[in-house]
């Protein structure tokens, strides 16, 4: 596998953590450089991660996690989404505030977003392709284009407004429908 295959790759694994990044800036939750930082590290590093466990996997579960990974993505993300869509039609004194830049929500959707990495590293173990490389470009570039990706998301939630947190749950729900959409056709 060439080194632009594995680039490619790595961007395309980071697009769902940009856009979720994008969302949690535009609700106004990515304001400093420390949430920023968060983000970015949190989606780079289980991005980094999951490629590495699913090569270690190999082929000897293959068949069992991907009748299921779609699913569970799918499940996070709405659960996520469906909190953040339920804050933002709350009046304002009475809205949870869900900081997807903190705690068990940045974990969750760590963990959702980088599924499909873990079902590239099985790839990358039927390829028999050395894994190192990869989980580094992977989260790598993963953190590169979350961090950015913030920067879009902040000036999108001034324009936008507060109805961004209903917006961006919506978001999060449409990544998980199109996850589990791709996986089932």
């Amino acid at each position: 596998m060439s080194l632009i295959e594995m680039i490619l790759i790595a961007i395309g694994l980071a697009m769902d953590a940009s856009a979720v990044s994008m969302t949690a800036a535009a609700a106004g939750f990515a304001k400093d450089y420390r949430a920023v930082f968060r983000l970015a590290f949190h989606f780079g590093l289980f991005q980094a991660v999951m490629p590495f466990i699913g090569w270690l996997l190999g082929s000897t579960v293959v068949d069992y996690i991907s009748a299921w990974d779609h699913w569970i993505a799918f499940t996070l993300l709405a659960i996520v989404g469906g909190r953040m869509v339920f804050s933002g039609l709350l009046p304002g004194e009475n809205r949870l505030m869900i900081d997807p830049t903190k705690g068990w929500t940045l974990v969750t959707l760590s963990i959702a977003t980088s599924i499909d990495a873990l079902a590239a590293g099985l790839s990358f173990s039927m390829l028999n392709v050395s894994i190192w490389l990869p989980c580094l470009l992977i989260g790598l570039i993963t953190f590169i284009m979350s961090a950015l990706s913030t920067r879009i998301g902040k000036a999108a939630g001034q324009w936008l407004g507060q109805g961004v947190e209903i917006l961006g749950g919506l978001i999060l729900i449409g990544i998980g429908l199109r996850i589990l959409v791709d996986h089932l056709s």
